[in-house]
């Protein structure tokens, strides 16, 4: 039984969500989980745990900036035990953009940062266009239509494959 922090970021809550299904499906494994914003963990924080998990949305192909900022300040302690991230974006419902060796944003923070996971995974996000402010509706019905996604306004897809994230729980348990 492993003692098992997972810190997310979120825009529209998505990231959340996905996060404490990872959390249940690592209860369901034996381990013992504390699931927190970006913004909720004090440096300290990170000593008490056995393992470490980060998920972070994407929003207009960039991380939040204190996620960013979270993961290069910690960059050591992440290095410094059996550690895990997950990106959620849209970009991974496609494939061949659904992995971390494919996946831009992945590569991208990998490349900012020192940090290197011992799990990583890249899960596809939720479409719902009645929960974006009026601007963010307009520019991702705009990246959708380049991209050859669902454009109609009344949309709600949740793209995420489930059995995909219990599959994470299950490699981030063995560890």
């Amino acid at each position: 039984m492993a003692n098992i922090l997972i810190v997310y970021s979120t825009v529209d809550g998505h990231t959340h969500s996905i996060s404490k299904h990872l959390g249940d499906s690592l209860i369901t494994c034996g381990d013992q989980i504390r699931l927190a914003s970006v913004n909720e963990i004090p440096a300290t924080a990170l000593d008490e745990y056995d393992k470490l998990i980060v998920g972070a949305s994407i929003r207009y192909g960039n991380y939040r900036p204190e996620l960013v900022s979270f993961v290069k300040q910690r960059a050591d302690i992440l290095n410094s035990k059996p550690s895990a991230f997950f990106t959620v974006n849209l970009v991974a419902r496609k494939p061949g953009r659904n992995t971390p060796e494919t996946n831009p944003h992945v590569k991208k923070l990998l490349l900012q940062t020192s940090w290197r996971p011992t799990e990583v995974a890249v899960f596809a996000g939720k479409l719902d266009y009645q929960r974006y402010q009026f601007l963010d509706r307009w520019v991702i019905r705009f990246i959708m239509l380049v991209t050859g996604g669902p454009t109609d306004p009344a949309t709600v897809q949740d793209f995420t494959n489930w059995r995909k994230v219990e599959a994470f729980a299950t490699r981030i348990h063995n560890l």
